[in-house]
């Protein structure tokens, strides 16, 4: 016999199931996480034969990546996207930053900078450390490739010189922001760098990167 259902009639027996049913949960997502899950996982290897200079000259304008060929050295390209209230040393072409105001993302404090003496209370962070990277895949790249890392914008920022430096060349599983409210685009940061270059992470850091980003707005 065939039964037809007519719209409007309810049919409770058909639908009661379905609609107590617990609803099967969704894996938390995003295209950082989708990034992060893409990227390997391996050991970190030696640091034998790191040295700064695997990078090319510090602040080099001749790089293939933003920034490359404009005339001013990569650190003053930072400097000049990241401070406000900037002034330039005169006769620089508006290139070579005097002074301004940041507002650190590591920290959340407001520090001035002053080229000169004190200019070190602002550094210019690779939020993927030369170190690290040399151990997760850049001691073998071309040296080309490591001067384009070194100085490639989306791996920079302007960061507290003090906090820099008690980073290091950590990575996301021993070093995070002190500001909390920042964690997430440091690690999404991370992540964007390594996937673009080809970098691994380790199993320590892979995890921690994903404590940070399962707490993150999608």
């Amino acid at each position: 016999m065939t039964v037809v259902l007519s719209a409007g009639v309810a049919c409770t027996g058909l639908l009661s199931t379905a609609a107590t049913a617990p609803a099967v949960p969704t894996p938390a997502t995003s295209p950082t996480i989708d990034a992060l899950e893409a990227l390997p996982v391996k050991g970190r290897a030696p640091k034998t034969g790191y040295a700064r200079d695997q990078f090319g000259p510090s602040w080099s304008d001749d790089v293939n990546v933003g920034g490359g060929h404009n005339g001013c050295d990569t650190r003053n390209d930072i400097l000049r996207r990241d401070l406000t209230a900037i002034t330039y040393k005169p006769n620089t072409r508006g290139c070579v930053v005097a002074t301004g105001t940041l507002v650190d993302p590591y920290t959340a404090t407001t520090i001035s900078f002053v080229r000169g003496k004190q200019s070190a209370r602002v550094q210019i962070d690779h939020v993927v450390a030369l170190a690290d990277a040399w151990q997760k895949g850049a001691q073998q790249w071309p040296a080309d490739k490591r001067r384009d890392f070194a100085n490639d914008p989306r791996n920079l920022l302007a960061v507290s010189g003090p906090a820099n430096q008690r980073k290091g060349a950590r990575d996301a599983a021993t070093w995070l922001p002190s500001n909390k409210a920042y964690r997430c685009a440091y690690v999404t940061k991370q992540v964007i760098v390594k996937r673009a270059y080809g970098l691994w992470v380790t199993a320590a850091e892979k995890a921690a990167i994903r404590r940070i980003l399962d707490t993150c707005p999608r």
